[in-house]
């Protein structure tokens, strides 16, 4: 059967919009190219014109200038319609890439739906409630607990704070009047000066003074000799 009917081409992926947009670009730089060289010609046939006197020759000049124009507006309408093309192939781009994002974002929703789900089936409101109102209760028993193991024994409820404060003064004045009757042969020994109480004369201060007549002495002890001046 292959033989007869032949067999199946097989086909070629369809181009992608980045393929289709890079293939436009391409012919965009091509004409670009074209449209900058007939500028070069126009700018030439230009200053030819203002060379030539008017006449045949500039004239001639004329006629190949207006032929370069007309291919330059026409260039100039294709590379439009390529911008244009581009432009299009540019949104349709954006808006695939928009519903590849929300088709992710809606894989990974749909994800967290199901596993937020499955948590939920174990914990429920009811349980909270329940847990909440337990720990309350537990909260107010321990308070109970604290208050009770800080009660005082044997501290009757009726007391009377001007009584205790009474008792405090009373307190205070027994302390007084112990520390002023305790006998003088208990109490500490105040320091005397001795030094007055002797009436000593103070040292004497500074170097002794030498007597005028007094002969000098060596390091021996020995009395010096005196240098006997040399005349001349």
């Amino acid at each position: 059967m292959k033989k007869i009917f032949g067999a199946k081409k097989s086909q070629d992926p369809p181009p992608s919009i980045q393929d289709a947009t890079d293939r436009i670009y391409k012919r965009g730089d091509t004409v670009d190219e074209k449209i900058k060289k007939l500028d070069a010609e126009l700018a030439r046939y230009k200053e030819q014109i203002k060379k030539t006197r008017p006449g045949p020759a500039q004239e001639a000049v004329k006629a190949r200038a207006m032929r370069i124009l007309k291919q330059r507006k026409m260039y100039e309408g294709q590379r439009d319609m390529l911008y244009n093309q581009t432009y299009n192939l540019d949104q349709v781009a954006f808006a695939s890439e928009g519903i590849k994002d929300a088709q992710q974002t809606m894989t990974a929703m749909k994800a967290a739906n199901k596993e937020l789900k499955g948590m939920m089936k174990t914990v429920r409101i009811e349980d909270v409630d329940s847990m909440q109102d337990e720990m309350m209760d537990l909260m107010d028993v321990s308070n109970e607990i604290q208050e009770t193991l800080g009660r005082s024994y044997n501290v009757p409820d009726d007391i009377d704070e001007e009584e205790l404060m009474g008792e405090l003064d009373a307190l205070e004045a027994d302390m007084d009047f112990e520390s002023n009757s305790v006998p003088s042969y208990l109490q500490p020994d105040k320091e005397t000066d001795l030094d007055s109480e002797l009436n000593l004369p103070a040292a004497p201060s500074g170097h002794a003074a030498i007597p005028a007549n007094r002969q000098q002495e060596d390091e021996l002890g020995l009395p010096t000799v005196p240098h006997a001046s040399i005349r001349t």
